[in-house]
């Protein structure tokens, strides 16, 4: 990764992102994003060399509605929900002790988001923690209903906010909005943060819910607006919004933006918002979802989705994407990966993550890169999220099973498992569903659960 890259993101059922370039965090001692500094869900220090002996709770957190996980930044973390306050719902971001979950400050905002599908009322994002180029510690959030907000770390209270979803005409999708803000420098323009928007014309807002196939876009899939002020910046690509997040790479010799938008996957000058390729990535099935973070390699990048398409990996190279290979569309039996709401992880050469739409079709399993080849299928019958934390993995099925498992392409080697789900005897009993991919900060570990989060610790 790029020294001069930070990121944040979030998430659930939908994942999005906040972009930092300039600033290196310290490796380890925090995780200020979604997926962690270095958006690739792994933390090089392991929290323990003994992982057969079960951790103790350090602490739990009641939390209200919502799917995303926290961010870490030294001694706090910082948990984004929503609550119910006398029938008003209010999105809720709380700064916590990481000793104790102690509140050190709590502040909320009143929104208006209501799920078409019954889901949670919460944000599916993390919050995304960021030090300015005038050095201010600033922590943005992206809610359930598009509110992005740029709040001081040290007390809650705001720097700016705007409402995204009224001010740029978005038509409510499936499951609410997902995306985590991308913080950036650029020599001219300075900090921004860019987020996906996906806005829609004045015409379209009076079609009825579930009518995406008939809602057009305005060139709003990503916009950036200056961080000091909330100034737009820029705005490109003609897309609607997925529940994925925007991430940087090198690519070319520049610093670009790789997003998953609903659409297609987009490769955008991270100084200036021109698209530099575009590639249609999507099922046709009307309620699809692209929700996993682009993985990169050098000039390769992998995505992947659960309801037809499968997985790809493309070559970006003179200005082009170019496929290296491709999952044979709608057999999902032959496809390489299936990735729904999770990102998997990469060890050299190999991915390993959850495959599979629902419990009844979904497995873990390790592929190779570079060929696509399935090298072993553990057939769980249950979906699964994964974080890499020194040499291990940390599988954590959406039941509460959390399992390390040895990276091998050999076969699938569990040294140790943990029911999370159950209580007593230091465990939480965190219940249905753990969605989000476990954080990991030097030597604790914290997961989130439906109404709560626990962070455990190796002695």
């Amino acid at each position: 990764m790029d020294s001069k890259i930070a990121l944040i993101v979030i998430g659930s059922r939908a994942l999005c992102l906040v972009l930092l370039l300039a600033h290196t965090p310290k490796a380890n001692a925090d995780w200020p994003r979604f997926l962690g500094s270095d958006i690739d869900s792994t933390s090089k220090q392991a929290p323990t060399e003994v992982w057969t002996e079960q951790p103790s709770t350090v602490w739990t957190l009641e939390v209200g509605d919502g799917y995303g996980i926290g961010s870490v930044r030294g001694d706090r973390y910082y948990h984004f929900d929503s609550v119910s306050d006398s029938g008003q719902l209010r999105e809720r971001l709380r700064c916590t002790s990481m000793d104790d979950a102690s509140i050190q400050w709590s502040v909320s905002d009143k929104i208006d988001y209501r799920d078409m599908f019954g889901y949670e009322d919460g944000p599916r994002s993390s919050p995304t923690i960021v030090t300015d180029q005038a050095g201010r510690d600033l922590i943005v959030t992206m809610g359930v209903s598009g509110l992005l907000t740029v709040r001081n770390l040290n007390d809650g209270s705001v720097v700016w906010q705007i409402p995204t979803s009224s001010q740029y005409g978005v038509v409510q999708n499936f499951f609410g909005v997902a995306c985590s803000p991308l913080h950036l420098v650029d020599e001219t323009l300075g900090d921004m943060v860019v987020v996906m928007v996906g806005g829609s014309p004045p015409e379209d807002q009076n079609f009825p819910p579930m009518a995406l196939d008939r809602v057009s876009d305005t060139g709003t899939a990503l916009v950036a607006f200056a961080l000091r002020d909330g100034r737009e910046l820029w705005k490109t690509g003609n897309d609607l919004a997925s529940y994925s997040s925007p991430r940087t790479a090198e690519l070319d010799g520049r610093t670009s933006i790789i997003t998953l938008a609903r659409g297609s996957l987009w490769i955008v000058d991270a100084a200036t918002g021109n698209v530099l390729a575009d590639q249609d990535f999507r099922a046709e099935k009307l309620e699809s979802v692209n929700a996993m973070v682009p993985l990169v390699r050098g000039d390769q990048i992998f995505v992947s989705e659960c309801y037809e398409i499968g997985s790809t990996l493309f070559q970006f190279k003179a200005g082009k994407l170019e496929t290296l290979w491709r999952d044979p569309e709608r057999d999902r039996r032959r496809q390489s990966m299936r990735c729904h709401w999770a990102t998997p992880v990469r060890v050299g050469n190999y991915l390993y993550g959850g495959s599979g739409r629902n419990a009844a079709d979904s497995d873990f399993r390790c592929v190779e890169w570079s060929t696509g080849r399935v090298l072993w299928v553990d057939e769980r019958r249950t979906r699964a999220s994964v974080t890499l934390a020194g040499d291990k993995l940390l599988v954590l099925n959406e039941r509460g099973l959390l399992q390390i498992v040895e990276p091998t392409p050999e076969r699938f080697s569990v040294v140790a498992e943990f029911d999370l789900s159950a209580s007593g005897d230091g465990l939480p009993g965190l219940r249905f569903p753990l969605w989000s991919a476990p954080v990991v900060v030097g030597p604790k570990v914290i997961v989130r659960g439906d109404r709560k989060v626990a962070c455990f610790q190796w002695e």
